[in-house]
């Protein structure tokens, strides 16, 4: 059974933690909620949930790709070198590398984005343009192992790219 990191980290969207999260569990993937630490986490809306994994005690070699939710939670998840190296570690390993909404700065923190094409919240678009992507108003972008969305409202497409992607490799 294929193993997919969905990363936590205080202030998370959500729709875009919980919708991923347990989509691959119901496709039959072993998702796992991972954070800077075990501990738990508060979403924009004060919803807590418990992360399962922290990012130090995880053997990146078992993952077989990694979901990033938006909100603002990628802001303080790319504070952290060892989420980082997860993130460039699965890009470069070609395994899946998927982030919706503000998810596209942990991206640009791990250094995948120069020449790729994707999309994000649009308030990112000149981020992500700076750092060397190719940036695209689209509901979902796929270029190689890299999956991209805008925000809650593409989560359907979002998640059956990445479920096509999981089912093929």
């Amino acid at each position: 059974m294929k193993k997919i990191a969905v990363l936590i980290e205080d202030s998370f969207n959500e729709f875009e933690l919980i919708y991923p999260y347990y989509r691959l569990k119901e496709a039959g993937y072993d998702s796992v909620l991972v954070g800077p630490e075990k501990k738990a986490y508060h979403s924009k809306a004060e919803l807590v949930i418990e992360s399962e994994a922290s990012i130090s005690e995880i053997n990146f070699d078992e993952f077989s790709g990694v979901v990033i939710p938006g909100g603002y939670a990628p802001d303080r998840l790319r504070r952290n070198q060892k989420v980082l190296d997860f993130v460039r570690d699965m890009f470069n390993k070609e395994n899946l590398v998927a982030a919706i909404c503000h998810g596209g700065w942990v991206l640009i923190s791990a250094e995948v984005v120069n020449g790729v094409t994707l999309t994000g919240f649009y308030s990112i678009k000149d981020d992500l343009k700076n750092a060397g992507a190719k940036y695209t108003d689209e509901e979902v972008v796929v270029d190689g192992n890299l999956i991209t969305s805008r925000g809650p409202k593409d989560l359907p497409v979002f998640m059956r790219e990445i479920i096509k992607f999981l089912d093929k490799g």
